[in-house]
């Protein structure tokens, strides 16, 4: 049923909407610039699937994987993702506003020169995931794994990590990136390692 229309999707240029999918199974598909509004899909795989340019909003993911897919220029509003697996997926240039994300793992991947405005991130993997030169405003942080995660050029400034796992994320030499964010006295010390600072 969604790769039909999907194929119609592409032929007529209209949007899919107020839909729900549950247990689809889609490998290779071409889903590049559709836009999905009021959209479910639930327990549905997409293996190596193009998704660059399309539009998700107010479109719910819950119990998907959509590991390694490509999401490039994106957009995402009022949208959520629900124990979903993401690990190695490039959302390079995504524009994320007013979502909500939780439960869900993105290890490994890649969100440079992404937009995040008033979003909410609960209880999801990042580690060694890419966000460098991203642009963060009003993000809610809950019990998040950044670890080793790459942050080169993103200002941190004024976002809450106090919550979040941040061992070994990676700046810039100068360590401007770290300037007014906010994080807990025990997280103090994972800071000073990355800066270079030996405590005695």
């Amino acid at each position: 049923m969604l790769e039909s229309l999907i194929s119609q999707a592409k032929l007529d240029g209209k949007n899919i909407e107020a839909q729900s999918f549950e247990n689809e199974n889609l490998t290779g598909a071409d889903i590049s610039a559709i836009e999905f509004e009021s959209v479910e899909f639930n327990k549905c795989t997409f293996v190596k699937c193009n998704f660059s340019k399309a539009s998700f909003c107010r479109t719910v993911f819950k119990d998907c994987d959509f590991s390694n897919c490509i999401f490039t220029d994106s957009y995402w509003k009022k949208s959520t993702i629900i124990n979903c697996k993401g690990d190695g997926g490039d959302f390079t240039h995504c524009h994320i506003k007013e979502s909500s994300f939780s439960g869900s793992s993105f290890r490994y991947a890649i969100y440079s020169e992404s937009i995040w405005n008033d979003c909410k991130i609960n209880d999801c993997t990042f580690r060694e995931a890419f966000f460098s030169e991203v642009k963060l405003k009003k993000i809610k942080l809950k019990d998040t794994i950044f670890i080793g995660t790459d942050f080169f050029r993103t200002p941190l400034k004024g976002t809450d990590l106090s919550e979040c796992e941040i061992e070994g994320i990676m700046v810039s030499d100068t360590f401007k990136e770290l300037q007014g964010m906010k994080i807990s006295p025990l997280q103090a010390a994972d800071i000073i390692q990355i800066m270079g600072i030996e405590i005695v």
